[in-house]
């Protein structure tokens, strides 16, 4: 697909998909899983990102990576946009973006880097060897200070650089990196629905969503609402969603490191939801029986809500 194109289709909400395990966590449920993007599709979903940190990157092997972008391809439409996650080595990038190509699929996101050490020009240069070595789009994702302005900067003069992932809760250091950023790539919110308004502002076209696995009625409204902006109704979806962000950014029982609940609350909706969430892989662990609680309740009042039927 012509970058100009791939740019115009992530300005819309992207899924960030989840991955169902069986029970035991050895074993990915490809089934199961394509039955949860047919919903997702049918209910209006065009953009997917498999094999994100919502989709338990790091638990995953390489074969399951290519199998699971797979079958994205095959269980969503010909609208669908498809950008898998890559990691690791220049030599491993290049092996998965190669496969996801092979697959169908649209484009690469690059994961965060998880280098210990890092020099910003040896970064600059990863990201230019990444997109020299692969015809499909490609997607820089920004968690951190890892990746500074100045290196999404350069890159947004690439042509095969689509789009950048920007979640990092700091809407000065987006909007300054916006301003500073001469090349056409589309701005994507990074940190979901909590923020869809305050970053919309600033120059995000696009942002992505755990959420959407379960209610992505809701997400797909946010959206609309913030595109036209309708304030008012934007602000009530994301008020009645912000409870669930919140839970998923705690800690959880017994627990210290922060967000460790973000990923075990999208497969506990998904569950709740009547789709195939199941286990999560370590080094996540399912939710406590009181925060499975919590959101049961915060499900129930979502569904319950009449705040989408005027959206």
């Amino acid at each position: 697909m012509p970058r100009a194109g791939l740019r115009v289709r992530f300005r819309d909400v992207a899924f960030t998909t989840a991955v169902p395990f069986s029970d035991d966590g050895s074993g990915v449920l490809f089934d199961e899983l394509t039955d949860n993007l047919a919903t997702q599709y049918e209910a209006g979903a065009r953009l997917f990102i498999p094999c994100g940190n919502t989709g338990e990157y790091y638990s995953l092997t390489d074969e399951e990576r290519i199998e699971i972008v797979e079958t994205h391809v095959e269980a969503t439409g010909d609208e669908a946009t498809i950008a898998g996650g890559v990691a690791g080595s220049l030599r491993e990038v290049e092996r998965l973006a190669d496969a996801y190509e092979d697959a169908g699929a649209d484009a690469i996101m690059v994961m965060h880097p998880d280098h210990t050490y890092l020099h910003q020009r040896g970064l600059a240069n990863y990201y230019h060897r990444i997109c020299d070595a692969t015809d499909l789009g490609v997607v820089i994702y920004k968690r951190g200070p890892e990746v500074p302005r100045d290196v999404i900067v350069d890159l947004s003069e690439r042509e095969s650089v689509v789009a950048v992932k920007f979640a990092v809760n700091d809407v000065r250091e987006f909007s300054q990196t916006v301003a500073d950023a001469p090349g056409e790539v589309t701005w994507v919110n990074g940190i979901a629905e909590r923020y869809a308004l305050s970053f919309a502002i600033e120059g995000a076209t696009g942002f992505t969503t755990g959420l959407g696995n379960f209610a992505p009625a809701a997400t797909l409204a946010l959206f609309d609402a913030v595109e036209n902006e309708n304030w008012e109704v934007a602000r009530s979806i994301q008020r009645l969603l912000r409870p669930i962000e919140d839970l998923r950014e705690e800690s959880g029982e017994g627990n210290a490191l922060s967000a460790a609940n973000n990923v075990p609350v999208v497969k506990y909706g998904m569950d709740l939801a009547g789709h195939t969430g199941g286990p999560v892989r370590d080094p996540l662990v399912d939710l406590s029986a009181d925060d499975a609680v919590r959101l049961e309740e915060y499900y129930d009042q979502l569904q319950s809500t009449p705040v989408l039927e005027t959206a």
